[in-house]
């Protein structure tokens, strides 16, 4: 089963002090993906301990978590004993990656932002 690496970068947000975007910000998710590009939910269940997720800002030290489901909600986790650090993706099961396809995640203060693929690679 083939993961890829995907590389997400902060993109204009409007309104909030990320306005022009952030090249800097982001998040790079090791996953399964089908031939079209979306999440491979089958291929997720035998490699989900290889789904890996890190956020990385200029101000913060880079967050290790994991790739994580429950029911149809997909969230980035980076302590599997707290749910308080889980950052819901919206729709992540139905997002194309590709190069230049958009993505929202709620950030840890609960704010929707929007990221810009950048990247998508073999792992």
């Amino acid at each position: 089963m083939a993961l890829s690496r995907i590389v997400m970068r902060l993109a204009r947000n409007p309104g909030t002090e990320f306005a022009g975007g952030d090249d800097h910000r982001g998040y790079a998710l090791t996953a399964p993906l089908t031939g079209d590009g979306y999440l491979d939910e089958a291929a997720y269940a035998e490699t989900k301990a290889q789904c890996v997720v890190r956020r990385f800002a200029p101000d913060e030290d880079p967050a290790d978590g994991r790739l994580a489901k429950r029911g149809k909600h997909w969230f980035f986790d980076y302590d599997a004993g707290d749910t308080d650090d889980d950052e819901p993706v919206h729709r992540l099961g139905e997002h194309r990656f590709a190069l230049g396809e958009y993505v929202t995640v709620t950030d840890e203060d609960g704010r929707p932002l929007t990221y810009k693929v950048m990247e998508v690679a073999a792992a």
